[in-house]
């Protein structure tokens, strides 16, 4: 239940700007790892209150956990939406991708923190705010990323954003491998 009460605090503070009550989440040497970034929270949280200087607008939306508790060890796995909007060659456009959450969490002098968040991509969409209006996309750079977060990734670059080629997603493939591994491996610490 602790866990999951900071998997809902992670998603309210992040999507309601409350960067101090964010960081209380998280044990100091926590690690965030998204399309878009990949390393310390603290620096997600920076590029995360620029973006929001200059117009970033991302919000989560919540489903299931499933939590797996080894004594001072745990690994959650969250379902959730990522709704991004920004402007796209003039038009503004609402990016939907369905994914999970994969956390790694401990228990350090009686505080439940989080280690190490990852994004896991299933699927995306992308369509136009006003349905009356035409959007454009560069195959070449829509295909350069998976299906399952496609079109994140496109919407992000267009936004200035590095956004990594390889990250875990439904299909597979050696970064939800490595992840997965990660979790099982954090677990095995609790015996």
């Amino acid at each position: 239940m602790q866990i999951r009460d900071l998997i809902e605090r992670w998603v309210v503070y992040r999507d309601s700007m409350l960067w101090d009550k964010l960081r209380s989440v998280w044990h100091p040497d926590g690690i965030m790892t998204a399309t878009w970034t990949q390393g310390p929270f603290v620096d997600f949280i920076k590029i995360t209150q620029e973006g929001v200087k200059n117009g970033l607008n991302i919000l989560h939306i919540l489903g299931g956990s499933a939590i797996e508790v080894k004594g001072d060890y745990a690994v959650s796995i969250t379902k959730l939406m990522i709704l991004q909007r920004a402007t796209l060659d003039g038009v503004r456009c609402d990016v939907t991708c369905y994914a999970r959450h994969y956390d790694l969490w401990e228990k350090r002098e009686g505080e439940w923190g989080l280690v190490h968040r990852a994004t896991i991509a299933d699927k995306d969409s992308i369509a136009p705010v006003n349905h009356g209006d035409a959007i454009t996309l560069d195959r070449e750079l829509l295909d350069r990323y998976p299906e399952e977060y496609r079109h994140l990734a496109y919407l992000q670059v267009k936004c200035g954003y590095e956004v990594s080629d390889d990250c875990p997603r439904l299909s597979g493939g050696r970064a939800l491998d490595e992840l997965y591994q990660k979790g099982a491996d954090w677990l095995a610490r609790g015996g």
